[in-house]
């Protein structure tokens, strides 16, 4: 059904004459009798009854004035939709995050982004690095943050930010105490790990570093969060090397010593696909982040 044919219904049932409907519709009466007439022909009914002087409505009228304003309210309601999305005043926007990024500024990011789009609703998912690389793939999520040494294959991004490793030991441990520690020092600890599947980059990086120093770690536990990977330390249940980021956590029971020869850094990347629907939205979020990079990397 054409909507600019329900338009003019519209306008013609309100005003109950033709000359009047017309004028608002800025058309000479020809053209808005024509689309009257190849309306009632295309539904197959009788709209309006005529006389010399006005228009009346007949029951199939009614019952499509009814249905013709509740279409044109949606038609507008979606233009205007369409049109702030593009604007970056509407619609929604879906990001993914590695549970730590609540340590490297992801609240100041989300409320810049709000900020500068007040109307679009944003949808936190936690999902570690693997997992945003599917969600992307499968339109979940419209902007990530995600670990690793670089940015994934068909997606667009930036180094969001870098930061070094940290031993994590008990509170109770032997070393607790040290301002500095060299890496070799926990070669007769017992190790927890980022789980090698989540996050191989790191899984690899850190039995790299351990071996650059002399020692393959006795990795004993593997776990899926880096919260997890923190919170067995502090049960004393073995020893790890975190970002330092996580050094904000304030989980009790354990500290963490800056290392003296481990070079590794953790790299948090954020990245999107520029296939993506999110328009302007998107491009609001990513100011956000990049302007939250430079204040974290000035700390």
């Amino acid at each position: 059904m054409d909507l600019r044919k329900l338009r003019y219904f519209a306008v013609l049932a309100e005003e109950k004459h033709f000359g009047r409907a017309a004028r608002r519709l800025s058309l000479s009466q020809p053209p808005l009798s024509l689309a009257i007439k190849q309306l009632e022909a295309e539904i197959g009914a009788k709209l309006f009854e005529r006389d010399s002087r006005n228009v009346s409505l007949t029951p199939a009228g009614e019952t499509l004035k009814q249905e013709a304003m509740f279409l044109l309210r949606r038609a507008d309601e979606a233009r205007s939709l369409v049109k702030a999305v593009s604007e970056g005043k509407g619609g929604r926007l879906r990001v993914g995050f590695v549970g730590s990024m609540l340590y490297r500024g992801l609240p100041d990011v989300i409320g810049a982004f709000k900020t500068a789009s007040p109307t679009t609703d944003i949808h936190l998912r936690e999902l570690n690095s693997i997992e945003q690389v599917a969600a992307f793939g499968r339109d979940e999520i419209d902007l990530g943050f995600t670990f690793g040494r670089g940015i994934p294959e068909g997606l667009e991004g930036f180094r969001y930010h870098s930061e070094p490793f940290v031993a994590c030991l008990p509170s109770g441990h032997r070393l607790a105490s040290a301002k500095r520690i060299s890496l070799a020092k926990l070669e007769h600890d017992e190790f927890i790990f980022f789980a090698r599947d989540i996050s191989p980059d790191y899984h690899q990086s850190i039995v790299a570093a351990c071996l650059a120093v002399g020692f393959a770690p006795k990795i004993r536990h593997e776990v899926r969060h880096w919260m997890s990977v923190v919170s067995f330390v502090a049960h004393r249940i073995g020893v790890s090397l975190v970002p330092s980021t996580l050094t904000k956590s304030n989980i009790s029971n354990v500290v963490f010593v800056p290392l003296s020869d481990a070079k590794m850094r953790s790299e948090t990347w954020c990245v999107w696909n520029p296939k993506g629907s999110a328009g302007q939205s998107l491009q609001n979020a990513i100011k956000a982040a990049k302007d939250q990079s430079k204040v974290m990397a000035g700390r």
